[in-house]
């Protein structure tokens, strides 16, 4: 990280420490928040990537209905092969 000195201006750009503010604070060195994970929690049944091929026209139709069709497609297959 670059060096910054912080100049007069951008500390009254820092927000006051309210007494709710202290209170959600956890007393600590910050070594705990190097060794967190980023994202989502793990899955405890994560999918599973794979190729397959399918028609042209499949794709497109999936695709055209819209943002998720991943998830419709998957949802379409489950319910297929469910046991």
């Amino acid at each position: 990280m670059d060096a910054h000195d912080i100049t007069a201006e951008e500390y009254e750009e820092i927000p006051e420490l309210t007494d709710a503010m202290m209170a959600r604070a956890v007393p600590g060195d910050g070594a705990d928040l190097a060794r967190r994970s980023r994202g989502r929690p793990r899955a405890d049944n994560p999918k599973q990537q794979v190729t397959l091929r399918l028609d042209a026209d499949v794709i497109e139709a999936m695709r055209a209905s819209g943002p998720g069709w991943q998830v419709r497609a998957n949802e379409a297959l489950r319910e297929r092969f469910k046991p």
